[in-house]
């Protein structure tokens, strides 16, 4: 069963259920001393090829998947064979494989590494090693890794923190700085700010910059800072929105800063496979409203191609304000492999 990422989490203070809070601080403890134990224990393999890793710090919902996508389209516009590798989270095949948009579902490889693969070579692989060898057999010179930060079985070149900068109406990237489950962090902030070569900071709709005692948080890494933008305009007339991400209520206000007329939105739980039942209800629920369906990439890949029939997606590209810092870090990730 997924759950519904509890919008308490981002509560840096007076946040609701103390109680419940107060009894899963144990299991906190818990899983920070779990997660540090495997960092420690890990022995990273050390491959013949760069890997920039790309995590978080948080359970999800940061804006890293159109970070790693962003990435990779950067890798390859310079010529390079960039791969992108991932678990598979929410697939059953355990890989290590290269994900063929044609053949492969979400089922089989998870939501994400299917919509990335459209762009260019993506594998899966629980052993992320294994994944990142096949790849390099396949001709990679650079593997991005996705959702790294806290997996030690690769050596990386560059390591990237995302941080979703949010600091509005209450609202804080780490919360109160408890970890999951009783707060968003899989690992104490200065645990894994250490293993970090650079934090890029996705900036919300509606703010200039990102929030000066946020950044200093980060202190002395680089800060890089990134917008997820609309590819192009949302369709026209009433739309009724449905996202199973992390955080849904990011992609409703997403849609209606972009000008979209949403007349309802639907969350479900980050990667949810919508039943039968569920799209039969958002059908009825749109044409009730005269309105159209629409959802993210990422909900879309898992939708089968019949089930994708009249719904339209967002499609979104994630724009670094600081091109040229990205570039040095990149340049510093590559030189010791003689990558252009």
């Amino acid at each position: 069963m997924k759950l519904s990422t509890p919008r308490w989490w981002y509560r840096r203070a007076g946040a609701p259920m103390p109680l419940t809070r107060f009894l899963l601080r144990p299991l906190s403890w818990l899983w920070a001393a779990a997660t540090a134990r495997r960092i420690a224990r890990g022995r990273p393999a050390d491959l013949d090829l760069p890997v920039i890793s790309v995590g978080n710090l948080t359970m999800g919902g940061t804006g890293k998947t159109p970070v790693v996508r962003a990435l990779l389209a950067r890798l390859r516009a310079r010529g390079l064979q960039a791969a992108g590798l991932a678990r598979g989270y929410g697939g059953s095949d355990a890989g290590p494989l290269l994900v063929i948009p044609e053949t492969h579902t979400a089922g089989q490889v998870g939501d994400e590494p299917l919509m990335l693969a459209a762009d260019g070579p993506m594998f899966i692989a629980r052993d992320r090693a294994a994944g990142a060898e096949l790849a390099r057999r396949c001709g990679a010179q650079v593997v991005v890794m996705d959702d790294g930060h806290q997996n030690p079985s690769l050596r990386k070149s560059l390591s990237l923190i995302v941080v979703d900068g949010e600091t509005r109406d209450g609202e804080w990237p780490f919360g109160d700085g408890a970890v999951f489950p009783a707060g968003p962090m899989r690992e104490p902030l200065t645990a894994g700010l250490a293993r970090a070569d650079a934090v890029v900071i996705v900036l919300p709709e509606g703010l200039d910059a990102a929030d000066p005692e946020l950044v200093a948080l980060f202190a002395p890494l680089p800060v890089l800072t990134v917008r997820i933008r609309p590819v192009g305009p949302p369709p026209e007339g009433p739309l009724l929105g449905f996202a199973g991400v992390a955080k849904p209520w990011k992609v409703e206000r997403a849609l209606k800063a972009a000008g979209a007329e949403v007349v309802d939105f639907a969350p479900y739980p980050d990667h949810a496979r919508l039943s039968a039942a569920d799209l039969g209800f958002l059908r009825d629920r749109a044409a009730a409203l005269g309105a159209r369906l629409i959802t993210t990439e990422k909900d879309f890949a898992r939708l089968s191609p019949p089930e994708r029939t009249g719904i339209a997606t967002f499609p979104v590209t994630a724009e670094f304000e600081d091109e040229a810092a990205l570039e040095t870090l990149l340049d510093k990730a590559l030189r010791r492999w003689g990558r252009p």
